[in-house]
């Protein structure tokens, strides 16, 4: 097991990052029980976007200490970088879970 990075950032950078992606994993959380309901009235398709929502904070949950250990050595270095690649994702994800319960809520 590795060593904890001490942070001194009087700004407390890295625990305010890992605090927005846990309100953005628990957003997925609630979203996926939200589309639960939606399983009588629109049928089995709801299942996908459960999937994808408990996917993605899955996902989030995962990397949260990989997130953390990047974002406090980026600190210590002064040289932070966003992680473009996670917002990406993210963003893709609700863009996605958007369109298919258009598609669902519409009809075939």
């Amino acid at each position: 097991m590795s060593k904890p990075i001490e942070i001194t950032d009087p700004g407390l950078q890295p625990e305010r990052t890992v605090i927005a992606w846990n309100r953005t994993m628990v957003s997925f959380l609630i979203a996926s029980v939200v589309f639960l309901r939606w399983l009588p009235h629109y049928g089995a398709g709801v299942i996908y976007l459960v999937a994808l929502s408990l996917l993605l904070a899955l996902g989030i949950f995962a990397s949260q200490r990989a997130r953390y250990r990047k974002m406090s050595r980026g600190v210590r270095a002064e040289r932070v970088s966003a992680d473009v690649l996670a917002v990406l994702l993210t963003a893709g994800t609700v863009l996605a879970l958007g369109v298919c319960a258009i598609v669902i809520v519409l009809g075939p």
